[in-house]
């Protein structure tokens, strides 16, 4: 099983970028910290995301902003400038959520990209409704019962 949850900062403002292929695609790093008090550390984590879930990203999550995603770890070799052969080690991410650190936003739009199943680009979940009135008591069809004096039983 390969999943990672994480919630942190934007460390910048996400840059959607292209690939050859047309693709597009965002690197980007996440703040997360640990602990807590004097012992208080943040991680800068790395992380990669393509199409729906870039461009989903690049729209709504500026530097700075709280971020929940989820994702798989993955690992990658490449060949740098010098000709040294590097390893990078991202979170490639899956579903993005809000987290809520937006004064009055109460809703959650989760976007996936990549999975084998495509669900849709974005479910929106409004706030719940207020619950309906109950119906008239006239309205349900059930008639008075007289009081008749007797013990009920409960």
């Amino acid at each position: 099983m390969n999943t990672v949850i994480l919630m942190g900062r934007m460390t910048a403002d996400p840059e959607l970028k292209r690939t050859q292929t047309g693709k597009d695609v965002m690197s980007f790093s996440v703040a997360v910290d640990r602990g807590y008090g004097d012992k208080k550390q943040t991680d800068f984590i790395n992380c990669v995301a393509w199409e729906q879930t870039a461009r989903f990203i690049g729209q709504w999550f500026p530097k700075g902003r709280l971020i929940a995603l989820e994702g798989a770890l993955q690992t990658r070799s490449y060949e740098d400038k010098y000709g040294s052969k590097r390893t990078a080690t991202e979170v490639l991410v899956r579903q993005v959520h809000f987290t809520g650190d937006k004064v009055g936003s109460s809703r959650s739009v989760d976007v996936y990209a990549g999975d084998d199943i495509a669900p849709p680009a974005a479910t929106y979940y409004p706030p719940s409704p207020a619950p309906a009135p109950a119906p008239a008591y006239e309205q349900t069809g059930f008639a008075d019962v007289e009081d008749d004096g007797g013990d009920l039983p409960w």
